[in-house]
């Protein structure tokens, strides 16, 4: 299983694909690779899945250095690029400052 540093590393340079689901998210919300590469070396944990459907994972937050906030999960399985599951602008409705539900 993926460490955070590794997965913050490999976010920061690239290394990542995504996820269907994830890629069609990433064009409909207009979330560049460029930003999720902006807030790979910062981005902190929140949550964990470790009994996700596939393979354990986790819920990462980020700003852009527009200071725009992300949510990315992503899985933490031994692979060669991480993998994004999903990604989304966390929900102030549902979200307390961007990393505690409510």
């Amino acid at each position: 299983m993926k460490t955070l540093d590794t997965v913050r590393n490999q976010l920061e340079i690239g290394e990542f694909d995504f996820s269907r689901h994830a890629l069609k998210r990433a064009v409909e919300r207009n979330i560049s690779e460029a930003e999720i590469m902006q807030l790979g070396k910062a981005a902190i944990l929140i949550e964990e899945y470790p009994d996700d459907k596939n393979s354990p994972s986790c819920l990462l937050l980020g700003y852009t250095q527009a200071g725009c906030p992300l949510h990315l999960q992503v899985s933490l399985a031994e692979r060669p690029l991480v993998k994004i599951i999903t990604l989304y602008q966390p929900n102030p409705k549902e979200w307390i400052d961007d990393r505690d539900r409510r």
